[in-house]
């Protein structure tokens, strides 16, 4: 289970990402209720949003980010005197390094009760999981931690995903809300979020919170949305939604120089080729101690440009205390690696250790290109993830 709700969290930040509004005009064609909302530019436009719906409302950043209530991205308004100030207010908020150029306008919604759900691919156990709390605007993972029985979960063959009926979700439905009325609308919004997920080829659906309102009406009254980037060629419309200006530069950067690269929280920043090696690398720095900053692999080619492209990403991270260079040479030649290497030091002089285990076709060329450098050799993974995490990488 906390596996699981461990993986929702992960996903948040996983695939191509949408704005609340986007997801709410998502959630409306597929049947899913949503509060009315207006989209704001600019603080004036708020301030007209505000007038057509009357008070109290509810502004909200749109940035492609969590955490945006402890921010302050988040404000209910109660009257005109409040309305334009905090409008300005949230429009110069900064938000875990989004700036704010769009917010929402939404009638403040009378809350009776409030419940989380999403929905995403489990891989271990080839399903998608709908999971479930009858505690909703929390942070799913915490709850999760310390009160594990309150967490529902829900699996699904992906094929019987879109085919779904309020029925087969009853039972989980009622776990997140105990009045049968409830639960039956519920039910049905589980049923429209599996059409959704499988037929936009989505990562993550999540709702925080659903909430059954002073009227007996369950609403989404928030909506979050990522598609799975492999499927994008599939889905012209969804990629029409994508906001390059909310997305992570580094990441971007990344695709256009042919590399995969995430942006982590750790100290030990990894260079890997092959996306599998890329993973035990992680899972080995962990293991010994240590924590990543980064998932980044360089692929199977031999190309220099790639190695100072990546040199040149992760230096931008001032938390990075050490790299860790991780090639098992096949189609990737040792030698090529190391002259990127050179020339990534040459235009980005490093203040880091760099430990490196290069391993494979042409691997004595590359050591020898590299000696007299101040890297520290390893000959294996746990042993290079040890000094790594030794020479300043400790979680």
């Amino acid at each position: 289970m906390k596996r699981c709700v461990a993986t929702a969290e992960k996903n948040k930040g996983r695939g191509m990402k949408i704005h609340e509004f986007q997801a709410r005009d998502l959630f409306r064609e597929y049947g899913i209720p949503v509060p009315p909302h207006a989209v704001a530019h600019a603080p004036a436009e708020a301030v007209r949003a505000a007038e057509t719906f009357g008070y109290p409302v509810a502004l909200k950043a749109q940035v492609h980010s969590g955490g945006r209530g402890k921010a302050g991205g988040v404000a209910i308004v109660r009257n005109a005197e409040q309305m334009e100030t905090e409008a300005a207010r949230i429009f110069g908020l900064v938000i875990n390094g989004f700036p704010v150029r769009t917010l929402i306008v939404t009638p403040a919604s009378s809350i009776a009760q409030e419940a989380y759900l999403s929905v995403l691919v489990d891989r271990s156990a080839r399903k998608a999981v709908f999971i479930g709390c009858n505690e909703g605007g929390v942070e799913i993972e915490v709850t999760a931690k310390q009160t594990p029985e309150k967490i529902a979960r829900l699996e699904i063959p992906v094929r019987r995903l879109a085919a779904l009926t309020p029925e087969d979700c009853l039972s989980f439905a009622s776990c997140l809300f105990a009045d049968p009325a409830h639960a039956a609308q519920a039910a049905a919004i589980v049923a429209k979020m599996g059409s959704l997920f499988v037929e936009k080829d989505c990562s993550l659906v999540e709702i925080n919170p659903l909430i059954a309102d002073a009227d007996g009406r369950v609403v989404a009254l928030d909506a979050k949305v990522a598609f799975d980037d492999n499927a994008l060629f599939r889905h012209p419309e969804s990629l029409s939604l994508r906001d390059m200006e909310s997305e992570d530069g580094d990441e971007l950067e990344a695709k256009g120089e042919g590399l995969s690269f995430i942006r982590l929280t750790g100290s030990i920043a990894c260079m890997v080729n092959g996306a599998g090696l890329a993973m035990a690398t992680m899972d080995t720095i962990k293991h010994v101690g240590g924590d990543p900053a980064n998932f980044l692999d360089v692929g199977g080619s031999s190309n220099p440009h790639k190695v100072v492209a990546a040199f040149r990403m992760i230096l931008r991270d001032p938390n990075v205390k050490v790299i860790l260079i991780n090639i098992f040479g096949g189609i990737t030649r040792c030698d090529d690696i190391a002259r990127g290497i050179l020339s990534s030091l040459e235009n980005f002089p490093a203040s880091v250790p760099i430990v490196i285990r290069l391993v494979g076709t042409n691997q004595e060329e590359g050591r020898r290109l590299l000696e007299g450098t101040r890297l520290s050799f390893a000959k294996t993974l746990e042993e290079g993830a040890t000094l790594a995490t030794k020479l300043g990488g400790a979680a």
